[in-house]
């Protein structure tokens, strides 16, 4: 169980926490909430031990692990199945211990421990993990050094998913997932057998996968069962009695202070007056509670054009080598709202890009109206703000002839108020930097709008006014994004980007969530062309030289598992009556272990044959 006990912590002389408290009890699943920069993360580092208290204190069970995503994400030459697999620290040193071992004693603790915490199905584990967030078997055996920033973080988070921390803390994990990778972590954390508490704005994973929710706010934590929908009536009903029981309370101050400037003067009326003042004194006051802090997006209305807006026939589109997406038949009109679905890889971004004009067509024809505007927002363009300019620098830049008064208006209507207006973008928090990069993206009033995972960094209050702003919006609309929740609201077409093609999905976004949770395949693969493979150079040799004696390695270290279980299942005293259920975990061991040792010979044998194939 996890005990936060009166708590205090200040950053900057500004508190966050004054007498905070909450209990979690063990096993449960919680989403951690409040308002950006009230002190979410701080609370985890305080956990975590990384802070020292102030005042307080929080307690968990003895030798309870507790594990995040690490921050310094892994860049090394080491395998991604490798990076997973190494962060059980646990089962790595015991493995490690377990090939010098000679005390008999010794062994069979190393042996019964590495049964306890399950490391003869740990590869397997991994490799489901790392699936799971989007590596298919060929990736998990590259180097992580291969992968950009965002997909390393993926690799930090199947790491600590692997290791299966007692107390697991998650902040935001899914800004840099997928709504595959989103729903595969949802369903995944669903079923983790330990506590689990999570920083997230995902209304979806917050009412799926959560049972309680902790809630930061006035400095105080207060913790409430059940998903987010239901937290958020709570909080709704609790905000509308206390504001009623204030207002009542006011009326009832309002007329004894009446009483009382009316009646102190006369001697008749002396001792009521006064005794009403005493009732004023002992009056304890009713504080309505601050509203959640409404949120706006304030995008320009375009002006309407004839449809269609963009039409695309029979075109294709990659970066110089076979299109990634081919044969393309689409349209679009002004008033359309379209969701791109499809796994990691399929390409979404690229027919995003192809519709905004940053990729060229090879073939067919696409035709666009001649007074098209499009605005596009993608991830990355938030890390192309200039981090030592103010917004207000970055939209005069923009605008040149406006006034300060006109562009001041342009970022309240994003959130972005005076002070923020004024404080350089390094200065700036994720939520805010996004609504920069929105207003940048929409300040010529587009007449369609790209937006590629725009939700990220935004809390629930910024998503919610997102969807209002395109709900009333103008103009087309073009998403991509992990947030369920914002693409039910929104979309009212669905377009699946799969095996080269964009076809219309006819069923619903529930049907799509619950093929993807299954593993099925919404549309036929189409067949990828074959390239004329080129001679390797003799690192690339080298390298799969390398990679055929890290399988070999693990199919030796299984094999010496496997003769250690067969000889503990060989016991003649592990099949007496009493020793039954001992008989079936190991039995169960057993046939994990030979289904590790099966993908580890798969693995071997396709490593083989690329170095064949590459004639080393």
């Amino acid at each position: 169980m996890l005990r936060i006990t009166d708590i205090t912590y200040s950053v900057e002389g500004r508190p966050l926490f004054e007498g905070a408290s909450a209990t979690i009890p063990t096993g449960h699943k919680v989403g951690l909430v409040g308002r950006n920069g009230a002190g979410k993360t701080t609370l985890f580092r305080l956990i975590k031990g990384e802070l020292a208290l102030e005042g307080g204190e929080i307690s968990i069970p003895a030798r309870a692990r507790i594990g995040g995503v690490a921050q310094e994400v892994p860049s090394s030459s080491t395998s991604l199945l490798d990076t997973v697999l190494q962060a059980d620290t646990e089962r790595s040193a015991l493995l490690a211990e377990s090939e010098t071992a000679t005390d008999p004693h010794r062994i069979a603790e190393i042996q019964t421990r590495l049964a306890d915490i399950d490391a003869w199905s740990a590869e397997g584990r991994a490799a489901a993990i790392l699936r799971g967030l989007g590596f298919d078997a060929e990736a998990q055996l590259r180097p992580c050094s291969d992968f950009s920033g965002g997909w390393r973080m993926r690799v930090a988070l199947a790491g600590v998913l692997f290791a299966q921390p007692d107390y697991l803390l998650l902040d935001e994990p899914t800004n840099y997932l997928d709504l595959e990778g989103a729903l595969w972590l949802e369903s995944y954390l669903q079923k983790y057998p330990h506590t689990v508490l999570i920083i997230s704005h995902d209304r979806g994973l917050l009412n799926r996968a959560v049972q309680g929710i902790l809630h930061l706010d006035a400095r105080k934590l207060t913790y409430w069962n059940g998903p987010y929908d239901q937290f958020a009536r709570q909080m709704a009903e609790r905000r509308a009695v206390l504001t009623a029981e204030a207002k009542k309370q006011d009326a009832r101050r309002a007329h004894l202070q009446s009483f009382v400037d009316r009646f102190k003067a006369k001697a008749s009326k002396a001792v009521q007056a006064q005794s009403r003042v005493k009732m004023l004194e002992k009056m304890t006051p009713i504080t309505a509670p601050e509203e959640a802090r409404k949120q706006v997006f304030t995008f320009p209305a375009p002006e309407e054009l004839s449809p269609p807006i963009i039409n695309i026939e029979g075109a294709n589109v990659g970066y110089g080598g076979p299109p990634v997406l081919k044969r393309l038949s689409l349209r679009i009109d002004q008033d359309d709202r379209i969701a791109l679905l499809g796994r990691n890889g399929e390409g979404k971004s690229t027919l995003s890009k192809l519709l905004a004009g940053k990729l060229e067509a090879s073939g067919g024809q696409v035709t666009r109206h001649s007074k098209l505007r499009i605005g596009y927002f993608a991830q990355h363009q938030v890390d192309e703000l200039h981090i030592d300019e103010t917004p207000l620098q970055h939209i005069q830049r923009l605008r040149p002839t406006e006034g300060q008064p006109r562009l001041r208006a342009r970022l309240a209507g994003f959130g972005l108020m005076a002070d923020q207006a004024e404080t350089v973008v390094g200065r700036l928090s994720g939520g805010q930097k996004a609504r920069l990069s929105l207003l940048l993206a929409t300040i010529d009033a587009p007449h369609l709008l790209i937006l590629d995972e725009p939700t990220n960094h935004l809390d629930i209050e910024s998503r919610e006014a997102l969807v209002e702003a395109l709900t009333e919006y103008s103009g087309a609309v073009v998403l991509v994004s992990h947030d369920m929740h914002l693409l039910g609201l929104v979309a009212d077409r669905l377009w699946l980007v799969k095996g080269g093609a964009v076809t219309p999905y006819e069923k619903d976004l529930e049907t799509y969530r619950a093929e993807l949770l299954a593993g099925e395949d919404p549309v036929k693969e189409v067949a990828k062309p074959v390239e004329k493979p080129k001679k390797p150079s003799r690192d690339e040799i080298l390298a799969l030289r390398g990679e055929v004696r890290k399988c070999e390695d693990r199919l030796g270290k299984l094999n010496e598992m496997r003769d250690k279980l067969a000889a503990k299942l060989a016991d003649p005293a592990l099949y007496e009556d009493s020793r039954k259920g001992e008989l079936e975990t190991w039995n169960k061991k057993y046939g994990e272990l030979m289904d590790g040792l099966d993908r580890a010979e798969a693995m071997w044998l396709a490593a083989q044959e690329k170095l064949e194939a590459a004639g080393g």
